[in-house]
């Protein structure tokens, strides 16, 4: 008898698990990239190398304009997991509700900046790039690192690993596709998930 109620209640969690009644950590969440996967959620804009190398998304060189990686998809509300890693002299960034994915700027999109070395480190890494100056400016370079975004009707917060950088009002951009940025130096993407609010 002790046996047919294990097998029982095996079969029952089973088919909770199936039925999608069970919850799970990540319930909600779009994964984009995930180590070698993903090149395919996204359209090409500009001529970086984007590429699987190691078991991730690569980009290292490209021409002189950035490179982009462009979703196919548009957000309004949402929350991002991006792991990425950066040279200590990256130029990179993840651009947001861009108003045109063919034409990527940081006046057409929010830009979520990766860039220890900018001239201006005010608008550095941590910072939306004229839009949310961030002080002291935190450094990425030679690490792995978690940044993670949330845009939600005009409010707009990025943490990043773990501290928060940005948390402000602007409601220029509505909605759009988000778009991942090589400009110089070396940029990785491990993961990039999404959840819409």
């Amino acid at each position: 008898m002790k046996r047919l109620s294990a097998v029982s209640a095996g079969l029952l969690v089973l088919g909770l698990t199936a039925s999608g009644c069970a919850t799970h950590p990540d319930s909600g969440w779009t994964t984009l990239i995930d180590g070698p996967n993903g090149l395919e959620n996204f359209n090409r804009v500009g001529d970086a190398n984007w590429a699987i190398k190691d078991g991730v998304v690569h980009a290292d060189r490209g021409g002189k304009v950035p490179g982009y990686l462009v979703t196919k998809n548009s957000y309004k509300d949402f929350e991002m997991r991006v792991e990425f890693w950066a040279s200590h002299d990256a130029n990179s960034g993840i651009f947001l509700r861009c108003a045109d994915p063919t034409k990527i700027t940081d006046k057409t999109c929010y830009e979520a900046n990766i860039f220890d070395q900018r001239p201006d480190p005010s608008y550095g890494t941590g910072a939306i790039v004229n839009v949310a100056k961030v002080e002291p400016m935190p450094k990425a370079g030679g690490q792995w690192n978690t940044y993670e975004i949330t845009a939600k009707g005009s409010r707009l917060m990025l943490t990043l690993n773990g501290v928060k950088t940005v948390d402000v009002e602007n409601g220029q951009l509505a909605s759009g596709p988000f778009a991942l940025q090589w400009g110089q130096g070396v940029i990785k993407f491990r993961k990039v998930q999404i959840r819409s609010l």
